[in-house]
């Protein structure tokens, strides 16, 4: 050996001179041993390819030795192997995932560039390729004990080894079997589609599963793996035919075989196939359609787990992904799913059950505040949300962490935490796979592998390894406790037992009627009806043991909350709603248990409001808004919404409609939902009410209408302008009524017209091109496809189109020329009127500004009042007699918006006044909602102010009655005689301008 060997030893703790001495030594003798054989045929000697080794590298090899017993055995079996990676620039350099594959190669092929002829030749190379990387990672690790980022790129590249040993190998068996068994094809292929290149054949797609698929593979791992392939059929071209399931079962079992035997240069990788569809008692190959039926079917809690991490390592990489798509639905459930937690726990508790039996607390993997409970926390976010907030399907927990965080789902300090936390858990395992070459996470016994373990982690002593160590395991735990701990681990949850067994008891009906009543149940014998009948329907009988088990602990934590509420018969029928809706949908079950926050919430929804009831009992995924208290009654303003908008459909592909019509959907529901809740629970003005649902509105047809034009520009190209331009878009939309005059409810619907300034003859600039008539039109036809289709969310908004041009039976589509016309020639007064509260959404700015000075022109015209009176007088009476109360009923009801006096009538007289004004005082035509109209009449002193306010006083206390009665489901018509001072002021006004 070289003769700086003795000073570089003496660089190390006096306490590892000695093993370092020794393995020195047994590579002396392996390389005495090279050297007779390089002599004997005339090759350089072994010994001098190491005395040109810098000092550098003599010392780095010396702290290698140290830290590994594993790196000794490969340099006495190979002593040349330093000296080799060193001359090649492989010790030191970054590499990639393609630098990984070419350096397979090498190691399979011959001098002469062939690969082997016997499956020996494969074994082999494929054993010595893993040395050398194996070599590699531990000289790396050696030199940057401790580094977070050295854990990463070790992980990284022992997962890159397994892929690229997997597809060579896999190559490499079907050419060598092409001969005898022939390739795999669809069923059906003729020999002539083959030997023209019409059918290619099919391919094994390798999955690589658990850290293998995450690119996070410990030093010394087993790879998990599932075997699969597209279609059934039979092979072709071969000594003899195989049915596919065959032709692929002994691929997979000679690619086994190629990894996982061991022979004279040892094995690549341990490979596990436990987890297919199963277990070892199922087929080692399946189809697409098998495992997709398998997994809907049979799938598990712990098999999704698994299958979280699937990526395609081998074989056809385009099947594979297409499979993985195709199983998402399996994995990411569409709505919350808190069952997550509930498998995740159970898990844990099996392994904590393991590790007590084994006595196995020493292993850093499975015993407390270990690698597992940080994956356990990431993952069960990803179960939970990952079908919603798709950034949660990620394979990466190093990547995951972050993104958690980023979603508000855990503090960034948290995840900081355990991120930094897991990165020391995995260079220590790296530490001990690498020691000896064995998989183990168990801390060592042996004093003398201790301290050879703490100088490999960068410590300077054992004690002081584990000083970090408790620190960190006492970390993830709080972590692991604050996520996946069974909450009655955390607190003692009040569940009320006395009323728990009206659930859980066969109690006789008095016993019932006296248990509610004392807890201040007044409708006693309804509420044990509604009971009774939820827990003997044919929907709780049929349920799973497991969703049974759910539902019996959730339902006396509901009988317990509704006690609080000031209506708890009520409230409890509509809690019903809800449950009855998603006895088959059992995670949501596990939600409300598992939040007693979030129970709360819907309890005091439903007391307040039957129509929130109704639309969490149609939309259960809306129960995640209950989560978060602090955005639940605090609605987004509109910049907030467009930007949650904007992240939401990001993650959808523009060409999925049916997901992106489903999530408009959801974000309306989940926005409207937040605005009922301030409404009702906080109290919030009903102007900013309002304010809130038509910002809703506006920003959900600002992003249905970018689709509908990008879809059609996909297709058609452009269309051109008035001046010959491209239009971008030429397009606006214009809203009325209540979206108009920022006064949307809860149920409106949008009243809407569709301008656009296409150039008259000239069609679009697309391959396949439209006249502007027919583009236009095929523009609104899709954004009213995209509002009004009824979906399993229902629908965006109701539209309402009469209000444009001629009504029904003018084009969908108006040019800004033909509306003019229109408007000043053809249009009653009535048409007029709607045009106050007419209000340009959305569009084309230049266009925009057009219909604003058009609509100005006409509202500002001179008109002859006593006609302007007549008509709108006439107007009023016919709405009166047609949707007004009964003249039987009208001492007695009051319907607050269309009687004598009512919300209408202030509307009209706001309309009235500014048509006959508004040539005087232009301000009249700056706003379009009837509050801030009412201040421009006040202002201008076309009204009084006393008036104006208590017009503005009896609008208000009508338009919230009107709010209030939407989320009560009792409709507009109320007892007449506490509204008659409002109706007699109104009617005041009223007869000032019109008696």
């Amino acid at each position: 050996m070289p003769q700086q060997i003795k000073p570089v030893i003496a660089t190390l703790p006096a306490h590892l001179h000695a093993c370092v001495e020794q393995a020195f030594g047994q590579i002396q003798s392996a390389l005495e041993t090279a050297d007779m054989t390089a002599q004997a045929i005339g090759r350089p000697l072994a010994s001098e390819r190491w005395q040109q080794l810098s000092s550098e590298h003599l010392q780095s090899a010396s702290r290698l030795l140290a830290t590994s017993d594993f790196a000794v055995e490969l340099l006495t079996k190979d002593p040349l192997l330093l000296p080799r990676l060193v001359e090649e620039g492989r010790l030191d350099r970054a590499m990639t995932q393609a630098d990984y594959t070419t350096w397979c190669y090498e190691f399979l092929k011959d001098s002469q560039g062939q690969l082997p002829q016997e499956e020996a030749g494969l074994h082999k190379g494929l054993r010595l390729f893993r040395r050398a990387v194996m070599l590699r990672l531990l000289w790396r690790d050696a030199q940057q004990a401790g580094s977070p980022q050295a854990v990463w790129q070790t992980s990284a590249e022992v997962s890159w080894l397994a892929s690229a040993s997997v597809e060579a190998a896999l190559a490499w068996l079907e050419d060598h079997y092409a001969s005898a068994w022939g390739r795999a094809y669809p069923r059906g292929t003729q020999q002539e589609e083959v030997d023209s290149g019409q059918v290619q054949p099919l391919r094994l797609v390798v999955l690589g599963m658990g850290k293998l698929g995450a690119l996070e593979l410990n030093l010394s791992s087993d790879i998990d793996l599932i075997f699969a392939f597209a279609q059934a059929g039979e092979t072709l071209g071969g000594r003899r035919s195989f049915d596919n399931q065959e032709y692929f079962t002994r691929l997979g079992q000679k690619l086994i075989t190629a990894l996982d035997q061991i022979t004279a240069e040892g094995f690549v990788f341990r490979v596990d196939m436990r987890l297919r569809p199963y277990g070892d008692a199922g087929a080692l190959a399946l189809s697409f359609s098998a495992l997709q039926e398998y997994y809907q079917d049979q799938g598990r809690d712990w098999e999704r787990y698994a299958m979280i991490k699937a990526r395609v390592i081998a074989g056809d990489q385009e099947a594979g992904e297409k499979l993985l798509a195709d199983l998402k639905p399996f994995v990411y459930r569409k709505y919350l799913d808190f069952s997550a937690i509930e498998a995740l726990r159970a898990m844990k508790a099996m392994i904590n059950r393991e590790v007590r039996r084994k006595g196995r607390d020493n292993n850093i993997k499975l015993g407390r505040g270990g690698i597992r409970e940080v994956e356990f926390i990431t993952q069960v976010f990803q179960l939970i949300r990952g079908g919603r907030d798709t950034e949660l399907q990620e394979r990466s927990l190093r990547k995951l962490l972050p993104v958690i965080s980023g979603l508000g789902l855990m503090p960034e300090q948290a995840s900081k935490e355990l991120l930094e936390d897991y990165a020391f858990l995995r260079d220590l395992e790296h530490a001990l796979q690498g020691f000896a070459d064995r998989q183990t996470q168990e801390l060592p016994d042996d004093e003398k592998v201790q301290q050879r373990i703490a100088l490999r982690c960068g410590f300077d002593s054992w004690a002081a390894l584990l000083e970090k160590l408790d620190k960190v395991r006492n970390q993830v735990r709080e972590h692991f406790d604050a996520v996946i701990a069974d909450p009655e681990d955390e607190e003692v949850v009040e569940t009320a037992d006395d009323l728990s067994v009206l659930w859980t008891d066969d109690l006789e009906d008095e016993v019932a009627y006296q248990l509610l009543q004392e807890k201040g149940f007044q409708e006693t014998a309804q509420s044990w009806k509604l009971l009774k009948a939820l827990k003997t329907s044919k929907q709780v009988a049929s349920m799973q043991k497991v969703g049974k088990e759910r539902l019996d602990s959730l339902l006396p934590l509901v009988l317990a909350a509704v006690i609080d509420a000031p209506n708890p018969d009520t409230t409890l029928e509509r809690v019903l709603w809800l449950i009855e809706a998603v006895l088959r949908r059992t995670a949501y079950l596990v939600l409300l248990t598992e939040n007693p926050g979030a129970l709360q919430q819907l309890v005091k929804m439903c007391s307040a409001s039957p129509w929130l009831a109704e639309q969490l009992s149609r939309m259960p995924i809306l129960l995640d808004e209950l989560l978060s208290p602090e955005t639940l009654y605090s609605p987004a303003d509109k910049e907030r919404l467009q930007d949650e908008l904007r992240q939401h459909l990001s993650r959808i592909p523009e060409d999925d409609m049916e997901a992106l019509m489903e999530a408009l959907r959801y974000f309306r529901h989940a926005n409207v939902l937040r605005v009922a809740a301030s409404d009702i629970v906080a109290d919030r003005h009903l102007m900013k009410v309002s304010d809130y649902l038509t910002f809703i509105a506006e920003v959900l047809l600002e992003s249905v209408m970018q689709f509908a034009w990008k879809d059609l520009t996909r297709r058609y190209g452009r269309p051109l302008n008035t001046g010959g331009q491209p239009a971008d878009p030429g397009f606006i939309i214009v809203g009325y009524g209540k979206l108009g005059g920022i006064e949307l409810g809860y149920g409106s619907d949008l009243d809407l017209v569709f301008i656009h300034e296409g150039h008259p003859t000239a069609g679009s600039d697309g391959e396949k091109s439209l006249d502007s008539i027919t583009y236009f039109s095929r523009l609104g036809q899709k954004i009213i496809h995209f509002l009004s289709t009824v979906t399993p969310s229902g629908q965006l908004y109701e539209v309402d189109m009469r209000l444009r041009p001629s009504g029904n039976a003018g084009l969908l589509v108006s040019s800004l020329k033909a509306y003019a016309d229109y408007q000043k020639k053809e249009a009653w007064t009535w048409e007029h009127q709607a045009l106050v509260r007419a209000r340009a959404i959305c569009g084309d700015p230049q266009l925009v500004e057009r219909f604003n000075q058009l609509r100005g022109e006409i509202l500002a015209q001179q008109r002859d009042l006593d006609k302007l009176q007549e008509a709108v007088v006439s107007m009023r009476e016919k709405m009166r007699a047609n949707l007004g109360s009964r003249a039987s009923q009208a001492k007695d009801v009051f319907h607050i918006k269309q009687d004598t006096g009512g919300l209408v009538d202030i509307e009209f007289i706001v309309q009235y006044c500014v048509l006959a004004f508004s040539h005087q005082h232009p301000e009249l035509l700056e706003v379009t909602d009837n509050m801030r109209l009412l201040d421009a009449l006040a202002t201008t002193g076309v009204l009084p102010e006393a008036e104006v306010r208590n017009l503005q006083d009896a609008y208000l206390a009508y338009r919230k009655a009107t709010h209030h009665a939407a989320l009560e489901k009792s409709g507009n018509s109320v007892p007449a005689a506490p509204w008659t001072e409002y109706r007699q002021t109104v009617s005041q006004v009223w007869k000032s301008f019109f008696d």
